[in-house]
């Protein structure tokens, strides 16, 4: 990996974290930036980093980006290659839009995907040639337990965090002779105000009184304060496994995370036991 050096000799590394403005994303910056690195954060609201950029100076660069806007994902990613090669990249970004799928408008769809897998999708890419080009890197994808479950009102969400595990379980496969590790990050519920911010469609007198309605209500009256999981912590975490020089595929973070993954698996693996016999069944 192309690392630079400070006056003491200690590596800097440099990291590019998409959704930087609050929540895990800045909680990571942050750790980086204590930590002695210089990061590149992109965010919506340029503003909600001035702290930062006033406490650690030129090591904090901000871009505003709209995941939405692929051409200016280009542009940004550009600037930052220029500016000095990219050792971790952290694609962070994302929100949910909560309902039924027969609510959902295909606005509201498509630009779920978009942010939560086209986007990362591109950026990953847009950084695998210079990563193997300088002998390595790591890239961070930010999934969730939502990545290997799934519940009503949430099928756009999970249609986004299904996908990214599979293109980067894929893709980890693909460029692993170039010592460029991708991880996932799956956390549970966490103090990040992402669920104050979940997006609502507008309800259907169909769905009101079934597992949509009872889900939602359930969502409106989550306090974020109650959640278990600490964003700081959570970073932390995410910090050392990019110093592991074997990091897992996938990392579970939460006691909520690891036990409702187990039970998804558990279910799964006993469905498929069952059809042993049918699935040999069909061999010509």
């Amino acid at each position: 990996m192309s690392t630079a050096s400070d006056p003491s000799g200690k590596a800097v590394r440099h990291w590019f974290v998409t959704g930087a403005s609050g929540g895990l994303g800045r909680h990571l910056t942050e750790h980086a930036l204590r930590h002695g690195d210089r990061v590149t954060a992109t965010a919506r609201r340029a503003a909600a980093l001035d702290d930062l950029r006033d406490a650690y100076g030129d090591r904090l660069t901000v871009e505003v980006l709209d995941l939405g806007r692929p051409t200016d994902v280009d542009a940004v990613i550009g600037r930052t290659l220029q500016a000095a090669p990219v050792d971790i990249v952290v694609n962070n970004a994302g929100y949910a839009v909560v309902g039924a799928a027969e609510e959902m408008t295909v606005e509201q769809i498509r630009e779920q995907i978009e942010v939560l897998l086209l986007a990362p999708m591109l950026i990953t890419r847009a950084f695998l040639k210079p990563m193997r080009e300088q002998g390595g890197g790591r890239i961070i994808q930010i999934s969730s337990m939502g990545g290997q479950i799934g519940i009503p009102t949430h099928s756009s969400y999970h249609a986004g965090k299904w996908g990214l595990e599979g293109f980067t379980e894929s893709v980890g496969r693909e460029v692993s002779d170039f010592n460029i590790h991708l991880t996932l990050i799956e956390p549970g519920g966490t103090r990040t105000g992402f669920a104050s911010a979940l997006r609502y469609t507008t309800e259907t007198a169909p769905y009101r009184d079934t597992a949509v309605g009872q889900t939602r209500r359930l969502l409106e009256t989550v306090d974020g304060n109650t959640l278990t999981g600490d964003p700081a912590k959570i970073a932390a975490v995410i910090y050392d496994t990019t110093r592991n020089p074997h990091p897992p595929l996938r990392l579970a973070l939460g006691s909520d995370t690891y036990h409702a993954v187990h039970a998804a698996l558990t279910e799964r693996l006993a469905a498929l036991e069952s059809q042993e016999d049918l699935a040999a069944a069909v061999a010509h």
